[in-house]
């Protein structure tokens, strides 16, 4: 019963920013570390740990990519590059495909757009939410009692099937 699903595509918006945030923190760390003034001592340690964070940043980035979903009876599993992150699907309430989802969302906390949009968002029409995508014109709102959730699988009318499938009753569609 548990069907994997590939996440959607990087828009060439997302490959832009996630290449020039990279570069970006590479040249800082580099630029950094050759602005420590001494050889040895505390504040050449003290240089090396500043050139070390942009680097340290560009790392913890890496485990926010989102390389796919795996849906089952009772939970949503967000595969990341080195983690995999769990969404209990008990109080779904329901589903649809909205590419303009996340429009005039700001971030509370979380990634907002090197290798992924992930994290929690908040946005007049959806209240506070947790999102996990890639690309926001393959958005689908997973509305619960509780939360909502936002991810970008590669197909998504072919997700919505399979929840509806999953759960005969979930109302499936327009929001």
């Amino acid at each position: 019963m548990n069907r994997h699903f590939n996440v959607a595509p990087w828009p060439t918006s997302l490959k832009l920013f996630s290449f020039l945030g990279t570069t970006g923190l590479i040249i800082a760390s580099y630029a950094a570390y050759r602005a420590i003034p001494t050889l040895s001592g505390f504040t050449h340690n003290f240089g090396l740990c500043v050139a070390l964070v942009p680097l340290l940043l560009l790392i913890g980035c890496l485990d926010f990519i989102v390389s796919g979903y795996t849906v089952g009876p009772k939970e949503l599993s967000v595969h990341r590059l080195l983690t995999l992150t769990t969404v209990p699907l008990t109080g779904l309430e329901r589903a649809w495909a909205d590419p303009a989802a996340c429009k005039g969302s700001f971030r509370v906390y979380g990634n907002g757009g090197l290798f992924s949009f992930t994290g929690r968002f908040y946005n007049k029409r959806l209240g506070s939410y947790r999102a996990f995508v890639t690309d926001f014109h393959n958005a689908i709102v997973l509305k619960f009692h509780d939360r909502v959730v936002v991810i970008s699988p590669a197909a998504p009318r072919a997700f919505l099937n399979h929840l509806h499938h999953i759960f005969p009753d979930l109302k499936v569609g327009d929001e």
